[in-house]
């Protein structure tokens, strides 16, 4: 939690402590900077010219550790993250709640990009605050968030404007899969609306799937029309299935990468998916082998079947990627497996 000793070695908080009019600064549940005072911090940084970095920081999935463990559970989570994030910082920048599970980092020590991107590797890596389990008595939920950045005065000469910029590139890191962080490049990111990145709904994903589908007469020609769309949707590299002869293969290279023989053990049901590639390892040896030799941390499995027909698996896995898969993706990969189900069973093809 941060003390009036920490803050007041700015002159904006030493000057709001000075009012009399301090009750509220420090957020009661996360010890960070409240909301109020945190867009105050940062607009009198704006007028007074002090170069900084800022980047707002949102948790992913943060409604379901409230629906699974509890709102109480979610409260530890938001202190834990902050305590680390605080921790993290150290004394060259400030943190405070924008709300709920949003965050805003104010980074004085690091403008540039190659010391920015450093900043964030060093965030997600080795348990500092993101990709990490919080320990809660009876449950440890997994955490990680997205985080957009951009920087003052190089990015953006006002706050409004700043913000803006900050605000989308969080937006675009949630539509390339989330749990990453994008820095803002002016040349990369300037035509990006969030109106841009929202466009591609649910229908149009299905709508051009379908074409590509239909587009090739070959099983093969039609999972890599459909990759092709997959990897822009879904910010994917690769995809993969097993078929009837338990070979790992490749869509887009169609090679073999190793056996799996025991996968049907590990898919009770159409969908199977983990960020905690070890608890493959009772059912599936064979799975979780090939995912350490392939340095997969996140799988997302499903089943290429009817009722109670299975014709092979679809698996979306990254490497050195701790993913965490959106519902909307379930829906994608099932609508896709779901049709090459009914095309296998009317053609008698087989992958």
């Amino acid at each position: 939690m941060y003390t009036k000793e920490q803050l007041s070695k700015y002159p904006y908080f030493a000057e709001v402590f000075n009012s009399g009019d301090a009750s509220n600064v420090v957020d009661s549940l996360t010890g960070l900077v409240s909301r109020k005072y945190m867009i105050g911090f940062i607009q009198h940084l704006v007028e007074h010219k002090v170069p900084f970095t800022l980047a707002l920081m949102d948790l992913d999935n943060f409604k379901f550790v409230n629906d699974t463990y509890g709102h109480k559970m979610g409260d530890g989570v938001l202190a834990g993250v902050s305590s680390d994030l605080e921790r993290y910082l150290e004394d060259y920048g400030i943190a405070g709640r924008f709300g709920g599970d949003e965050f805003l980092i104010v980074n004085f020590r690091d403008h540039r990009y190659d010391e920015i991107k450093a900043f964030f590797i060093g965030l997600y890596s080795n348990y500092n605050v993101l990709r990490k389990n919080i320990e809660l008595g009876d449950c440890e939920p997994f955490i990680t968030g997205t985080i957009g950045s951009a920087v003052f005065p190089e990015d953006a000469q006002d706050y409004a404007t700043l913000f803006s910029l900050i605000d989308k590139a969080l937006y675009r890191g949630k539509t390339k899969g989330r749990n990453c962080y994008i820095i803002y490049v002016e040349a990369k990111h300037k035509d990006i609306t969030i109106q841009n990145l929202a466009s591609r709904g649910i229908y149009t994903i299905f709508h051009d799937l379908s074409c590509g589908f239909d587009s090739h007469a070959a099983l093969a020609g039609k999972m890599k029309a459909m990759l092709t769309i997959l990897r822009d949707d879904m910010r994917i590299s690769d995809l993969y299935y097993v078929g009837h002869d338990k070979q790992f293969r490749s869509v887009s290279a169609g090679e073999a990468l190793g056996e799996v023989s025991d996968l049907d053990k590990l898919i009770e049901e159409d969908i199977y998916t983990t960020n905690e590639i070890r608890q493959i390892a009772a059912k599936s040896p064979s799975m979780f082998e090939l995912c350490r030799a392939r340095e997969f941390e996140t799988v997302l499995m499903i089943r290429i079947g009817i009722q109670d027909k299975t014709f092979g698996y679809l698996i979306c896995a990254e490497p050195h990627n701790l993913r965490i898969w959106q519902d909307d993706e379930y829906a994608i990969m099932f609508f896709v497996a779901r049709m090459l189900a009914v095309y296998m069973q009317a053609s008698g093809e087989k992958i």
